[in-house]
This record gives C-alpha cells, sequence and structure tokens, in this order.
C-alpha cells in the first residue's frame, strides 16, 4: 500500500513539474531580437544557422526568441536608433552601439571565392591586385586588410543584397567574391534552384573555389538590459556544454560541403 502511494505521489510530482514547466514557458516574456536576413544563417522564415543558436539559447534561459529581420545593416541602425526590441544579434565585436554585450556566440568564416575555370588561385588580398571584387555592405569595417587593399583592386563593390555577388560572379562581371563561404553557397543554391525553370543568362552550376582568407568573424549582440544579456551569456555556454552549437554548426556546414569543403572553419 505505501509503495502504491509513494509511486502516485511520484507520478503526481512529475506531472506537477511538467505543468509548472508549461506554465513557465508560457508566461516567460519573449524577448524581441532584431537580426539581418543572411541565410543559411537567418532566412527569411527566421530558421537557419544563427537562428538556432539564438532560439535554443533563449529557450533555455525559459525565453521564446522573436525575430524581426531586416536586412543586413539595418539592423544596427535601427536597434541604434532605439527600435522596440530586447537585442540585435550579429554585432561586430568592437562595433560601438548601445547597452550591454554578449560573450561571441558564433564564428563566420569569410574567404575569396571565384570560378574554378578562371584558375585564379587566392591565398591573400593581394592576389586579388587587379581584379574586380564584390562583397558585402560594411565589409570594410569587418575583413581585416580590406579597406587598405581596395586600391589595388580594378574594381571594387559593396553589395547588401548578396545574391548580386554570386550572380555578377557567375555571369563574368567579377572576378572574386569576398564573403561567408555558407552565405555564398546558399546563394548559389538558390539561383540553381531557379534555373531549373531556365530564364538565367549565366550557368549557375559552375564550379566555385572557395578560400578561408581572413580569420573568423566573431559575432555578439546587444542587449537593451543587463541581466538579460546575463542570462543569455549564461545559457549560451549551458548549450555550449552540451554540444548542442556544435552540432548546429555541423550540421549547417555539412549541408554546403561541396561548396566550402573542409575550409570553413577547419582547424580554427
Amino acid at each position: 500500500m505505501a509503495s502504491r502511494v509513494g509511486r502516485a505521489f511520484g507520478i503526481l510530482g512529475v506531472a506537477l513539474l511538467a505543468v509548472a514547466g508549461q506554465v513557465s514557458m508560457a508566461s516567460a516574456k519573449p524577448v524581441t531580437v532584431l537580426v539581418p536576413e543572411l541565410p543559411p544563417m537567418v532566412a527569411s522564415d527566421g530558421t537557419g544557422r544563427e537562428a538556432s543558436i539564438i532560439g535554443e539559447t533563449l529557450a533555455l534561459c525559459g525565453h521564446k526568441a522573436e525575430f524581426k529581420i531586416v536586412p543586413f545593416g539595418r539592423h544596427w541602425i535601427d536597434y541604434r536608433d532605439g527600435a522596440a526590441v530586447d537585442a540585435v544579434a550579429t554585432v561586430p565585436t568592437d562595433m560601438p552601439l548601445p547597452g550591454s554585450r554578449s560573450a561571441p556566440y558564433i564564428r563566420y568564416q569569410n574567404g575569396a571565392s571565384v570560378l574554378k575555370a578562371g584558375g585564379l588561385a587566392v591565398a591573400s588580398l593581394a592576389d586579388l591586385a587587379g581584379k574586380r571584387v564584390i562583397t558585402f555592405s560594411g565589409a570594410p569595417d569587418v575583413l581585416p586588410g580590406l579597406r587598405e587593399a581596395i586600391p589595388s583592386f580594378a574594381d571594387f563593390r559593396e553589395r547588401a543584397d548578396q545574391m548580386v555577388h554570386s550572380n555578377l560572379l557567375f555571369a563574368g562581371r567579377v572576378d572574386a567574391v569576398l564573403a561567408d563561404g555558407l552565405i555564398f553557397a546558399e546563394y548559389n543554391r538558390q539561383l540553381q534552384e531557379k534555373a531549373k525553370n531556365g530564364g538565367l543568362p549565366f550557368d549557375p552550376q559552375q564550379d566555385v573555389v572557395f578560400t578561408a582568407i581572413f580569420p573568423p568573424t566573431l559575432y555578439t549582440m546587444m542587449f537593451r538590459e543587463a541581466a538579460l544579456r546575463e542570462e543569455f551569456d549564461r545559457c549560451y555556454a549551458d548549450l555550449v556544454k552540451s554540444g548542442r552549437v556544435d552540432a548546429i554548426n555541423r550540421d549547417f556546414v555539412s549541408r554546403y560541403y561541396s561548396t566550402v569543403g573542409d575550409r570553413y572553419l577547419s582547424n580554427r
């Protein structure tokens, strides 16, 4: 009899804990985060490598991430100008913004991508002297040595829409793309899907070569409230210890292996 009562109370205890957990999650304050649309880091539907890391970190703290997705670069401006959000993601470690800065939570691997058929070997920015180069908006403030190298290029462009990068490379209008390898690979994939219906004036199936000529770029988050930032850092550390962050990274890198090979954050 006593054992049955004990078991009954044990089951009741588990049930009460489950209900308490559900109530806690339901009552948790949503955390609104400004993020740039950069698939496969953050796609327009709020999924992606970076979205997963942020969302799962906040969930571990009992919060629900609500992403406000805007074009790259505008996320910093909107946050700085007082947007009604709790945090902004994808902030370079040395970018001055108001609020409380988190520990770095993600690394991007920027590099140079060229058409294999062109035979251009790129080991450093010096190899792009006299070449036509395109990169993302704000890259000279993010990629080491780029600003100093710009005068050596035959042509240099910054474009926020990174689909344009792939378009121009495949069309032969630029010689090199300087960008994160996964982002570049994802836009190539989108172009390849589009080409199935015809209509593209170039072949997006051309072989490309990605070389990680820059050190990994670390990004942080800025929070309006220090207490929320402290929660994020603590829960992110727990997520790392659990192996979940590594699992997310491996999953996304493997999806684009045909483009980045073992050169994305390899041995870094």
